[in-house]
């Protein structure tokens, strides 16, 4: 049942924004979202199970984020540009996406430990939820190569790939600083840019 599983995740997410994970109780969850502790139970099995969902959701908005930053008009530093902006606002505006790409886990948050690939579960949502989630440099790859194979589709750049995967990596890196360390200048948006400008107008 998607809507009540959403439910349930955000209810969790509210009740996690005024209390920290410890003091998180499945009651208050399901009270919450208007729905049983017995729904509760049948779609993430334990609160580790709820812990693990949490943070698979933050993930997947975080990606679904980067791809709307790449569909969008523009060069190749344009879109790049885009995508590390969106990384810094979700992260700021998120503990628990900022957390999965520092690898830095208070002791507020849903720290998940991996599960195995299947747990057993029959809500198919929450086995991939029980699935390994990436660690930084894992999530770093990841979105890298989306970039790459977004600026990479046919028509989309005439720039080298060789460059493009280059400025991938700048990109994100830069990216992730500012997420660590807040830029004291315009942002990550302008860090990004005038870093990537001289670096896609070179040749290969």
């Amino acid at each position: 049942m998607p809507a009540a599983r959403e439910a349930l995740l955000d209810a969790a997410s509210a009740v996690l924004a005024r209390r920290p994970w410890p003091r998180v109780r499945m009651v208050d969850v399901a009270a919450m979202s208007g729905l049983s502790r017995q729904t509760l139970y049948n779609e993430f099995g334990t609160k580790e199970g709820l812990g693990r969902a949490l943070v698979r959701r933050e993930a997947d908005a975080y990606l679904a984020g980067i791809d709307r930053a790449l569909a969008a008009e523009g060069d190749p530093a344009e879109r790049l540009t885009a995508a590390a902006e969106w990384t810094v606002a979700a992260a700021r505006r998120s503990a628990l996406l900022r957390a999965l790409l520092t690898g830095c886990w208070s002791e507020r948050l849903p720290r998940p430990v991996p599960g195995a690939a299947d747990s057993g579960s029959p809500v198919p949502a929450q086995r991939r939820a029980d699935a390994p989630l990436p660690a930084p440099a894992d999530l770093l790859a990841l979105v890298r190569d989306r970039c790459l194979a977004a600026l990479c589709a046919p028509g989309a750049s005439g720039v080298h790939p060789e460059l493009l995967l280059l400025a991938c990596e700048v990109g994100m890196r830069l990216a992730l600083s500012c997420v660590q360390a807040p830029s004291a200048r315009d942002g990550a948006g302008r860090l990004v840019r005038e870093a990537l400008d001289p670096l896609l107008a070179r040749t290969v």
